[in-house]
């Protein structure tokens, strides 16, 4: 390709990035649902009260969702007629969340029918899960509008799982136009919520069947990760806290356990423990500085809301976050 053409390539896509992000404002639904903001939170306090990890399986879902297909609400949908639900993926089982979404859609279609998307509320909850719970707080862009479609096939390639080297998902994240820094401080969303034993399981007992367990493993706190998951038990619905530490605060201790060698997840330790990688710094600045993890947590997370957003005509509001209208 001559120079020429991949500068007038590469300008079209800008164009079309910028253009689909410039459609989308905090303010989007001022005068159509103005009070969307309030509903949202009000759903999500009153969930919160009885569901610690609510704000987790928001984040889980809005970071799933907008990595396959951008940020559509495709991960929302079930299975139809010309629709392979994302959420049979592997890397979507047991996926939570998705009762709260119905919750808040109910109450906004109450208030505003047809106006707020679910794609949308997505990002809304994200943030609002967040902030309760110690977190940062960020201004939501608004104005996405729904897939009429899923893409089940694109799940694997392209959504990190628990038990990837560094070397891969990087990759995965630079092809969504996320670079290193966004990589380690959106992992930084485990520092709350939890994971079943499957995820992390193959670390404790065999790992790469070496017939040993993952040396990068803190040997104090390998013990009681498999007292949770005993090898050949009936494991499926165990769960175990994602951050050993404050397990139900939005907080850098996530950073610091991964100093210490106590981070749960394969793709969690990766960030610390890969030698010589550039990701070390990274976890060192953020665990000796919660503010700047905050910031660079809010700059990523409406980053990662503008992956490849329907706007203006395209796509719909759907009316039920499950299906198409």
């Amino acid at each position: 390709m001559s120079i020429l053409k991949f500068i007038v390539v590469l300008f079209f896509f800008v164009s079309i990035f910028e253009s689909s992000n410039a459609q989308l404002s905090a303010t989007f639904y001022a005068s159509t649902c103005p009070n969307v903001t309030e509903i949202v939170r009000g759903v999500m306090e009153q969930t919160q009260r009885n569901d610690v990890r609510a704000g987790a399986k928001m984040i889980r879902l809005h970071f799933h969702d907008c990595f396959v297909n951008g940020c559509d609400g495709s991960v929302l949908l079930d299975n139809a007629a010309g629709i392979e639900s994302e959420k049979d993926a592997p890397a979507n089982v047991g996926i939570g969340g998705t009762d709260i979404v119905d919750d808040i859609k109910t109450a906004l279609e109450n208030v505003c029918p047809g106006v707020v998307s679910c794609a949308d509320i997505l990002a809304l909850a994200s943030e609002i899960g967040v902030a309760l719970v110690g977190g940062p707080s960020w201004q939501v862009l608004l104005g996405r509008r729904d897939s009429l479609n899923a893409n089940r096939s694109g799940v694997t390639p392209d959504i990190p799982s628990p038990f990837e080297s560094l070397d891969v998902m990087i990759p995965q994240f630079t092809r969504k136009g996320m670079d290193l820094t966004d990589l380690v401080v959106l992992s930084g969303a485990h520092t709350f919520g939890r994971a079943r034993c499957g995820t992390f399981e193959q670390r404790l007992f065999n790992f790469s069947n070496t017939g040993s367990p993952d040396p990068t493993i803190n040997s104090t706190f390998l013990p009681t990760l498999q007292a949770t998951c005993p090898q050949g038990g009936n494991n499926g619905n165990t769960f175990e806290n994602l951050d050993k530490t404050t397990p139900n605060n939005f907080d850098n201790a996530y950073y610091i356990n991964l100093q210490n060698q106590e981070g749960l997840l394969q793709t969690d330790q990766e960030l610390f423990s890969t030698s010589g990688s550039d990701t070390i710094a990274i976890v060192n600045r953020y665990a000796s500085s919660q503010s700047q993890f905050f910031d660079d947590f809010a700059s990523s997370m409406i980053k990662l809301g503008n992956i490849g957003v329907l706007t203006g005509t395209n796509g719909e509001i759907r009316t039920d976050c499950k299906r198409v209208n």
